[in-house]
């Protein structure tokens, strides 16, 4: 049977100084972080011991020394939440805390945005009057450049990789018609500017499989860096996802990618039909397609719209889900929940696209562009809907058009405010977080599969969690409540692998 699918999100998040020329993003970003953990009485580094992104699922490791992708002489700390919050590309980056349950995962990245947005307040009180640090949540500077919203899915190491990329790509491509946020003006070479796309992100992608993840992007991302029992299981690092600001397309984005791969897991998905014949091309093709009607070419012959492949992957999960239920989302219905909603929003789009214009983020776009367009007498090549386009995602309350719009929830805002300051309860994360809270001046560095202590005497004393589940409440809230200081925390765990599976 398929492995429990522990989730998480990494955003990079847009940045721009206003009031100023001088206008540096990793100035501008390390300033953003710095600010909020200031207020947290000390940071806490990220240890970067187990760090291997040059490992490829396909058998190699790329040469190299240092993590490409980060800067270690950049802020990186971990919140109480149990949150990684750090510098990345010149962007301020927020991963998510591991996460059992799509709806979980929802509220912590929604609590992301809350964070950035405290970032900003504090921020502000270190620069002049008529300057200020703007945040965005989206994926595209308009001028070429990207940067990413990456998931992360717990994957059971026995799957063979190929499987997973043969039958995972078609659903990577034809997702987009829920997931996208929307965009006004084409980077990919040969394109009218002035065109609207569902997807930030898919003019970006030019392989089929890769190791890069900031240029010739690849479909199927292939690091192999699990931040867990390495024997056991493979964390997926799924880079073509939007970043969303709609909690519904969130859902869908990371629920329905994990009930695939529970019938990829166990090879549920049956013949090969679903294999494309050109993925990259149709990555940008269904991007392009408002219509959602572009046939896409078949590996086996004939052709599919994107529709027609995810009403294809939703009856196969139906039929799973009759089988073997989807407890491996979680508890309380949780799988089937996104079955329903998977559903109900193909409906949608098949009939009437415009009437999820308060549950999806490319809808929503577009008629509010559509709308001012109509009301001003201008077409997407005016500089003003450029302005529209990049409001619908700025953090700030006043600014932000997507507030305006009362787009549909998935969860409370309470869940929300809870998941700023803590973290989820059926993870290693409440591990992490808790011992935060309390040891804070004890912990020297953390990262996704080990809590480092300085207790005061030589050596430092490193607390392994290879389990993604352990490390829990139910695992580890009566131990940590017993132990008043982090040295009788790290003895009795000598005793008792309350944390490491």
């Amino acid at each position: 049977m398929a492995i429990p699918k522990v989730c998480g999100i990494e955003t990079e998040y847009g940045v721009h100084l206003t009031g100023s020329a001088d206008f540096n993003p990793t100035a501008a970003s390390s300033m953003l972080i710095n600010a909020y953990v200031a207020e947290l009485a000390g940071r806490v580094g990220w240890d970067f011991e187990d760090e291997s992104p040059g490992r490829d699922a396909r058998g190699f490791t790329r040469e190299g020394g240092a993590p490409p992708e980060v800067e270690m002489s950049l802020v990186n700390t971990v919140l109480t939440n149990g949150a990684r919050y750090y510098v990345d590309h010149a962007h301020p980056e927020y991963s998510t805390p591991e996460c059992s349950t799509v709806d979980e995962l929802v509220a912590h990245d929604k609590a992301g945005e809350r964070v950035l947005l405290a970032s900003m307040n504090a921020a502000q009180r270190l620069l002049r009057t008529d300057e200020a640090i703007v945040v965005y949540k989206n994926n595209s500077d308009g001028k070429g450049n990207s940067y990413g919203c990456h998931e992360n899915y717990l994957v059971d190491r026995a799957v063979p990789f190929g499987r997973v990329a043969r039958d995972l790509t078609a659903h990577l491509v034809t997702r987009q018609i829920y997931t996208g946020a929307g965009k006004v003006g084409c980077e990919e070479p040969g394109h009218r500017p002035a065109t609207f796309e569902l997807s930030q992100r898919a003019d970006f992608f030019e392989e089929e499989v890769g190791l890069e993840t900031t240029l010739k992007r690849p479909i199927i991302n292939t690091r192999d860096e699990p931040h867990a029992d390495p024997a056991r299981y493979r964390r997926l690092h799924v880079i073509t996802g939007d970043a969303n600001l709609a909690e519904v397309a969130t859902l869908l984005k990371v629920g329905v990618t994990a009930i695939v791969l529970l019938l990829i897991e166990d090879d549920a998905l049956g013949s090969a039909e679903l294999v494309l014949a050109h993925p990259v091309a149709a990555m940008h093709t269904v991007s392009h397609d408002l219509g959602l009607a572009s046939p896409l070419e078949l590996a086996s012959g004939g052709t599919m719209t994107a529709i027609e492949a995810q009403w294809r992957l939703l009856d196969l999960a139906r039929k799973y889900n009759e089988v073997h239920g989807l407890e491996a989302l979680g508890p309380d219905g949780v799988g089937a929940a996104v079955l329903d909603r998977w559903e109900s929003v193909l409906n949608a789009l098949e009939s009437n696209p415009s009437t999820l214009q308060r549950t999806l983020d490319w809808v929503a776009k577009l008629e509010l562009i559509d709308a001012y367009c109509l009301r001003h007498d201008c077409d997407l090549a005016d500089h003003r809907v450029q302005v529209l386009d990049l409001q619908y995602h700025d953090l700030r309350p006043e600014r932000s058009l997507f507030r305006r719009l009362g787009m549909e929830t998935v969860v409370t805002e309470d869940a929300i405010a809870r998941a700023v300051n803590d973290p989820p309860t059926t993870t290693r994360a409440y591990f992490r977080g808790e011992c935060l809270k309390r040891y804070r001046s004890s912990i020297v560095a953390a990262n996704w599969d080990s809590v480092v202590f300085d207790l005061g005497n030589d050596p430092l004393r490193r607390v392994p969690m290879m389990e993604p589940l352990r490390g829990s409440a139910a695992h580890v809230a009566n131990l940590l409540d017993r132990c008043g200081s982090a040295a009788e925390l790290v003895g009795r765990l000598g005793g008792e692998e309350a944390t490491n599976g």
